[in-house]
């Protein structure tokens, strides 16, 4: 099935993920609520590589193959968990079935910003991806609530 969320054209190359890239626009920027945090590029903990093949539910490293951890807290941190509650269902396809760019490109750059409480602790999630070959933007998941899972 034909993917038909939203894209926005943002720069291209490896390079252009730097601030002001596009990513960080993508997602508002620092500061662009309160306390809302915003990355760099994601890099992968285990490998250190910087592109992810994405389904509908997940960010998969493309050195190692496995996930970022957006669906269950490991993107912020290996002591944090969660249950990632998104406001709408994910878009057509199978949550298995990688999300291509609308040029066919299927590996991405990722940036995630968090909006924190009082506490310091992660309470909505959105994570924007980028296509290094054409620059290709787009929400991933848009300012979705998580949810503590206690441990």
């Amino acid at each position: 099935m034909e993917d038909t969320r939203a894209w926005s054209d943002g720069p291209t190359g490896a390079e252009a993920s730097d601030p002001g890239g596009g990513l960080s626009g993508l997602l508002g920027g620092p500061g662009g609520a309160a306390r809302r945090a915003v990355t760099g590029v994601l890099v992968c903990r285990y490998c250190g590589e910087e592109q992810f093949e994405v389904t509908a539910r997940e960010c998969f490293c493309v050195g190692c193959c496995l996930p970022l951890g957006v669906e269950d807290g490991d993107v912020y941190g290996p002591e944090t968990a969660w249950r990632l509650r998104r406001a709408a269902a994910p878009g057509p396809g199978t949550a298995t079935e990688v999300l291509r760019c609308p040029a066919g490109h299927d590996l991405f750059q990722v940036a995630a910003a968090y909006t924190l409480d009082a506490d310091g602790r992660v309470e909505r999630l959105s994570v924007g991806l980028r296509c290094p070959a054409d620059g290709s933007l787009r929400l991933f998941v848009d300012n979705a609530r998580v949810e503590p899972v206690a441990g």
